[in-house]
């Protein structure tokens, strides 16, 4: 038997255009540990925004249609092809997570026949996934599938950067922007395990809702008292890592700045190379996609600046680490880590202009999820 169906594919091609068009896939028999999926949800991420859009500019946006469906196209600056040149010409499917009925499985994945999983690992927006029951949950009963399609990405981000912590003897921890879907869980999981978290937001608005969390330290970036504030609240709470997914700009200097300003504060002697607490700031974003800036005069001698991404973490974490994680997730999935959607459409729609615009703003408190069945 096969199962036939459509997957969102992006392709640049060497002159600079980005296509966005729907393929016809057709799936056959899974594998001894393989299962076949039916996609019910799946969510659009900023993870997913590297590869569905790339670094297309979007004020170049070309509408058109063929007999599989609708098409966009988009033009890609040269000065920013070489930064794609590894995919040029490849038809790439989009997608890191979503949930959905298994219809068909393997002699070793049967008893998962009839139910519905969470799963991640690519090509999720899509009307059908093949995929390895390595890479999948069951849903706790009742669970739907739109509140388990985000499942993985957010909720085990927020937990990787609190064991990250953890094994590097960090107490408490700094976070920007802090009112997206994985900050609100960051502050849920920090406030239950006991860890204080410095939140950096971008509007009044994004406080109160993350205080209405119970959020104990919230900054406004815009302030013009940000600074001091910031390095109040990392002396309050001894904040000495930070997670920040704007990645571009100087706020992460800042950061860095604000955690050596508190720890000269509590010296009783001078030394010239600084404080000796030692400080580490990941970038896990590209929000802003400008030259990260570091003002490294100030900071002293101790401190680091690396990238963070989940699977890497994942890959190198122990296998019952990992277990112990999903299980959280599965456990808490409709508290710590329950999402608020504002928008579900139909996997069509993404291919609509002013969809597509409004995707990548990625403005807070907006999510897309994808109902494949909408159309």
């Amino acid at each position: 038997m096969t199962w036939a169906g459509r997957e969102m594919r992006s392709t640049i091609d060497s002159n600079g255009r980005l296509v966005l068009s729907l393929e016809p896939v057709e799936l056959g028999e899974p594998g001894d540990d393989e299962l076949i999926v039916r996609v019910e949800a799946t969510p659009i991420n900023p993870s997913d925004m590297g590869l569905l859009l790339g670094p297309a500019d979007l004020s170049s946006i070309e509408a058109s249609e063929d007999s599989h469906g609708p098409r966009l196209a988009l033009g890609v600056p040269p000065e920013r092809l070489a930064s794609v040149a590894g995919r040029l010409g490849q038809s790439l499917p989009i997608g890191n997570e979503g949930a959905g009925m298994v219809v068909a499985a393997g002699k070793n994945a049967a008893a998962l026949v009839g139910k519905r999983v969470g799963m991640f690992g690519g090509a999720m927006y899509a009307d059908y996934r093949r995929i390895a029951m390595a890479n999948v949950i069951p849903l706790p009963e009742g669970a739907s599938a739109a509140e388990g399609a985000s499942m993985f990405i957010n909720p085990l981000t927020a937990l990787g950067f609190v064991e990250t912590a953890r094994r590097e003897g960090h107490k408490a921890i700094v976070h920007s922007p802090a009112a997206s879907s994985l900050g609100q869980m960051l502050q849920r999981i920090c406030l239950a395990d006991g860890i204080p978290l410095v939140n950096i937001v971008r509007s009044e608005e994004q406080a109160t809702l993350l205080r209405n969390l119970g959020a104990s330290h919230v900054l406004n970036s815009r302030d013009d008292d940000f600074a001091t504030r910031l390095t109040d609240a990392v002396e309050q709470t001894g904040a000495s890592i930070a997670f920040d997914a704007i990645g571009g700009g100087k706020l992460g200097s800042d950061i860095l700045l604000a955690m050596e300003r508190a720890a000269v504060r509590r010296m009783t002697t001078y030394n010239r190379y600084g404080s000796d607490v030692f400080k580490q700031l990941y970038i896990y974003g590209s929000l802003d996609n400008g030259p990260t800036v570091l003002d490294r005069a100030m900071l002293g001698y101790e401190w680091s600046l690396s990238a963070w991404l989940l699977f890497p973490f994942l890959r190198k974490a122990e296998p019952a680490l990992v277990k112990r994680l999903h299980q959280r997730v599965a456990n808490e999935l409709t508290t710590t880590f329950a999402n608020h959607y504002t928008r579900t459409i139909g996997l069509a729609e993404v291919l609509q202009p002013d969809v597509l615009r409004a995707i990548e703003r990625k403005a807070t408190g907006e999510k897309f999820l994808i109902d494949p069945s909408l159309g």
